[in-house]
């Protein structure tokens, strides 16, 4: 097995990684929000889209990381680099997206916390 098979096996262990922390991570936040509407512990709906939305940045995480992987170490062309650019801005606006839908705030605008209080 020479190097380029190596990082394509690794870019796809990446891909998977990636898909299973959506699905996995899916599947725990309705399990989860399942289990709190049925203990009827107040509303459940924004603990369900903030355990989503981590588990959705996660995996875009993975697999924006197997992109980078394969196209870096196994086809570095300028046609590829291109299309990896442009993939990382889509998912970079996501992921950008979904932090602001989970914390209230973006990633630079985050408050400080010192101790029990938030500074803004």
């Amino acid at each position: 097995m020479d190097f380029q098979h190596v990082i394509e096996a690794v870019g796809q262990v990446m891909d998977l990684a990636g898909v299973a922390a959506i699905v996995l991570g899916a599947l725990a936040a309705t399990v989860a929000a399942a289990a709190a509407a049925l203990q009827h512990r107040g509303p459940v709906y924004e603990e369900y889209r903030q355990r989503l939305g981590r588990s959705i940045l996660l995996g875009l995480e993975l697999l924006v990381a197997a992109d980078i992987i394969r196209t870096v170490a196994v086809t570095p062309t300028f046609e590829s680099v291109g299309i990896l650019a442009v993939i990382v801005l889509i998912r970079t606006f996501l992921s950008y997206s979904l932090q602001l839908e989970v914390t209230g705030y973006l990633p630079w605008k985050r408050p400080a916390v010192t101790g029990n209080e938030t500074k803004k």
